[in-house]
Protein backbone atom coordinates (compact mmCIF):
# COMPACT_ATOMS: atom_id res chain seq x y z
CA UNK A 1 0.00 0.00 0.00
CA UNK A 2 2.77 2.31 0.36
CA UNK A 3 4.49 2.04 -2.64
CA UNK A 4 0.47 3.20 -3.88
CA UNK A 5 0.01 6.12 -2.12
CA UNK A 6 2.86 8.35 -4.20
CA UNK A 7 1.05 7.26 -7.29
CA UNK A 8 -1.74 8.72 -6.14
CA UNK A 9 -0.90 11.75 -5.01
CA UNK A 10 1.12 12.25 -8.41
CA UNK A 11 -1.40 11.02 -10.80
CA UNK A 12 -4.51 10.48 -8.31
CA UNK A 13 -7.59 11.53 -10.38
CA UNK A 14 -6.89 9.67 -13.12
CA UNK A 15 -5.49 6.70 -11.70
CA UNK A 16 -8.59 6.41 -8.91
CA UNK A 17 -10.87 6.46 -12.23
CA UNK A 18 -9.18 3.71 -14.28
CA UNK A 19 -9.10 1.61 -11.09
CA UNK A 20 -12.73 2.07 -10.59
CA UNK A 21 -13.97 1.38 -14.40
CA UNK A 22 -11.73 -1.89 -14.25
CA UNK A 23 -13.43 -2.97 -11.22
CA UNK A 24 -16.98 -2.30 -12.72
CA UNK A 25 -16.45 -3.88 -15.74
CA UNK A 26 -14.32 -6.93 -14.58
CA UNK A 27 -17.71 -8.55 -13.24
CA UNK A 28 -19.34 -8.01 -16.68
CA UNK A 29 -16.81 -9.58 -17.95
CA UNK A 30 -16.68 -12.32 -15.80
CA UNK A 31 -20.38 -12.68 -16.94
CA UNK A 32 -19.20 -12.57 -20.74
CA UNK A 33 -16.94 -15.44 -20.20
CA UNK A 34 -19.21 -17.79 -18.46
CA UNK A 35 -21.80 -17.35 -21.43
CA UNK A 36 -19.37 -18.16 -24.07
CA UNK A 37 -17.93 -20.74 -22.56
CA UNK A 38 -21.89 -22.40 -22.02
CA UNK A 39 -22.43 -21.44 -25.50
CA UNK A 40 -21.11 -24.38 -27.25
CA UNK A 41 -23.36 -26.98 -24.85
CA UNK A 42 -26.34 -24.57 -25.50
CA UNK A 43 -26.09 -24.96 -29.18
CA UNK A 44 -25.79 -29.04 -29.22
CA UNK A 45 -29.01 -28.58 -27.08
CA UNK A 46 -30.67 -26.75 -29.18
CA UNK A 47 -29.54 -28.79 -32.09
CA UNK A 48 -30.47 -32.19 -30.13
CA UNK A 49 -34.05 -30.40 -29.94
CA UNK A 50 -34.53 -29.47 -33.44
CA UNK A 51 -33.38 -33.00 -34.77
CA UNK A 52 -36.12 -34.53 -32.07
CA UNK A 53 -39.05 -32.19 -33.28
CA UNK A 54 -38.04 -33.34 -36.73
CA UNK A 55 -38.35 -36.72 -36.12
CA UNK A 56 -41.88 -36.70 -34.31
CA UNK A 57 -42.97 -34.67 -36.95
CA UNK A 58 -42.13 -37.36 -39.45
Amino acid sequence: MEMWLPLISEFGFPVMVTLYLLHRIENKLDLVNQSIVKLPEHLYQQQIRSVEQKKKVE
